[in-house]
């Protein structure tokens, strides 16, 4: 299995000035943006330990994913949260050969911690010998940072502040803060029949 990341998060989705308003920087000065391109990439990297953590895509993105088998015929669970739609699934066979299966064969069951792609007539496409399926889909809360849950956002300021202010910290003492631990706990997923879906 493989996901990949098919478009990034646009730097004006970023909280930026939440996040400057956080830190307590000034504000009114020549040359106020000039930090932007590092607080950005602190935003970045903390909202991509807590989606690591959680499963779960915080701004909107595109994804696809690969893989050679489905986990049970007729359903079966992706692996991020929440989706809003799934685009394209295509069978691939052995020899390289891409086929779009039509949208009617299949549908998405959204959830916020688990969406499941079911088989609309009973079961999902049969993967031929050797080969693979892609699943095209969009995961986050939504393009905006309003649209990320306060709790998640808190939690991203809070670890964004914390690698910004332990930027000079030796290696291995990567831990992450209790109160970013806190706020994404009700996020995270619980294993069940490792990793299939109830």
């Amino acid at each position: 299995m493989m996901l990949v990341e098919q478009t990034s998060v646009p730097s004006a989705a970023l909280p930026v000035t939440e996040f400057k308003d956080h830190l307590l920087l000034g504000t009114g000065f020549t040359g106020a943006s000039v930090q932007d391109p590092v607080l950005e990439n602190y935003l970045r990297a903390a909202i991509s330990a807590i989606e690591a953590r959680t499963g779960k895509v915080l701004l909107e993105k595109q994804y696809t994913w690969s893989l050679t088998a489905w986990r049970e015929p007729c359903r079966q669970a992706l692996p991020r949260a929440p989706i809003s739609a799934v685009s394209a699934v295509r069978l691939i066979d052995r020899l390289g050969v891409s086929s779009l299966v039509a949208a009617t064969l299949y549908r998405l069951e959204k959830d916020n911690h688990r969406p499941v792609l079911w088989g609309a007539t009973g079961a999902l496409p049969t993967i031929p010998m050797s080969g693979s399926a892609e699943v095209d889909f969009t995961a986050g809360y939504g393009p905006a940072w309003s649209d990320v849950p306060d709790d998640l956002g808190q939690a991203v300021l809070l670890l964004a502040t914390h690698f910004y202010e332990n930027r000079n910290a030796a290696v291995g003492e990567h831990v992450m803060p209790f109160g970013v631990s806190s706020l994404i706990q009700p996020y995270r997923n619980v294993r069940i029949l490792g990793g299939g879906v109830k």
